[in-house]
């Protein structure tokens, strides 16, 4: 599968969680369905790598990118996601949220020597730019978000950054299966822990409803999301893959349409056109884009 068509299927895979995260937390603690969801994608995709054969890893310094990688994109970025609904606006919540692809530039740039053109900061800051339109009703219509929401969103949005900078520097490096497999377990760890120490498990309802949603966003939404994740940012850098993230608003809201009756206004369709635009001027190539590199930065290892 092409790099670039892998990275939009994943983002259409994650826009699909949304509703199915909306449908489970009606019969579950936050916290709790986080873990559940995290266990039950990092075990089935260690089943997978297990009935492939698919080595484990021995390198030290791999099992400390895996360990990162499952703190920081599924321990804080659960955590703060989760956590955040209680105090902000779903509209600033997504502004906030979808500044995680320009951290992870900036960390890109610093610790994998990724460098993106003029052309491609451009289309960064109109893919933000354009979040920010389709947000930007849901944000008026509710109250200003509390210092602590802020800080669970940008805490979720920088968890996400620095696990995706530990995802890219496995590439290549460890099976895709069983790396992110471990890593989803490694960071439902601590989320485990909090659940136990603050939720009651006993409220949860094992309803047909909740199974099945349980199922769909760990499977499909999470344990394929994150194989093939790791697929593409072993393809491309990961300033320009990340970009497509500006996609999951974009599919999440034409779900809303398609399935929930949702309605499409034309600042919300300005703001699709918009970010649309930018992610395909972040991500198209050009003559000025080709600029040799060490072999070490190529496939990301310093």
């Amino acid at each position: 599968m092409p790099a670039r068509l892998s990275a939009i299927f994943v983002m259409l895979l994650w826009a699909s969680c949304y509703p199915l995260i909306t449908v489970g937390l009606d019969s579950a603690p936050h916290l709790t369905f986080a873990v559940l969801r995290a266990v039950l994608a990092g075990t089935t995709l260690l089943a997978v790598g297990i009935i492939l054969r698919k080595p484990f890893p021995r390198d030290g310094s791999i099992w400390g990118w895996i360990i990162l990688a499952g703190l920081g994109m599924t321990g804080l970025g659960y955590y703060g996601m989760f956590h955040a609904a209680e105090f902000v606006s779903p509209g600033l919540a997504t502004v906030i949220a979808n500044s995680q692809p320009l951290i992870a530039a900036g960390l890109a740039f610093l610790f994998l020597r990724e460098r993106l053109s003029s052309k491609g900061w451009i289309g960064l800051w109109l893919g933000f730019a354009g979040i920010l339109i389709i947000a930007g009703p849901r944000i008026l219509q509710g109250p200003l978000a509390l210092s602590t929401g802020f800080a669970y969103v940008l805490l979720a949005a920088f968890g996400v950054a620095v696990g995706n900078i530990a995802i890219k520097k496995l590439s290549g490096r460890a099976d895709a299966a069983i790396a992110m497999g471990l890593q989803l377990l490694i960071g439902a760890v601590p989320l485990a822990f909090l659940a136990l120490l603050t939720e009651d498990q006993g409220q949860i309802d094992w309803s047909p409803v909740f199974i099945a949603s349980l199922l769909g966003l760990a499977i499909p939404g999470t344990a394929l999301a994150f194989w093939l994740w790791q697929y593409t940012l072993g393809k491309i850098e990961l300033s320009k893959a990340n970009v497509f993230s500006f996609l999951v608003p974009v599919f999440g809201l034409t779900i809303g349409a398609a399935f929930f009756g949702e309605r499409l206004t034309p600042l919300i369709i300005m703001g699709t056109a918009i970010a649309t635009a930018g992610v395909w001027l972040t991500t198209i190539k050009s003559s000025s884009d080709v600029q040799p590199k060490a072999k070490g930065a190529r496939d990301g290892r310093a």
